[in-house]
């Protein structure tokens, strides 16, 4: 994918322009709950940035690897062959330090449904991981 236009429509749905919203995370604010954070990584994947995602990731999460190019590389081939067409959350839940996020993506390759778990360390919203509705895509 081309790089995303910082006055382009933010992905995450928000109708702000993309600068005015998720770029901010992109470049280095932390998310203030969890669900900035969801918006934020899907924003990022449909942008093309896996160093976010990396960053973003819990090292519980089952993709976490010391691997980092493989990695990278790996969400590289899955931004690049997917469009991210539509985000839509369907429920939000914070205590205190842990949080869900249950969304449905529309992709390219078909809709995916997940309850994402973010856990919040140092001050830091990280995702863990998440149960799949259903298998269309690549987990986000």
């Amino acid at each position: 994918m081309a790089k995303l236009s910082p006055n382009a429509p933010c992905p995450c749905g928000s109708g702000k322009k993309y600068k005015k919203c998720c770029l901010v995370y992109h470049k280095g604010a932390l998310a203030p709950d969890a669900l900035a954070l969801m918006k934020s990584r899907y924003a990022a994947y449909a942008a093309d940035l896996p160093d976010y995602i990396i960053k973003t990731t819990h090292p519980d999460n089952p993709d976490f690897t010391a691997d980092v190019q493989t990695w990278r590389e790996s969400i590289r081939l899955f931004t690049q062959q997917t469009e991210f067409l539509h985000l839509k959350i369907i429920d939000f839940r914070e205590n205190g330090e842990e949080a869900y996020v249950a969304f449905a993506a529309t992709l390219s390759s078909g809709e995916l449904k997940e309850k994402s778990r973010f856990l919040k360390v140092s001050g830091k919203w990280l995702y863990v991981d998440g149960e799949f509705e259903t298998q269309a895509a690549s987990a986000l």
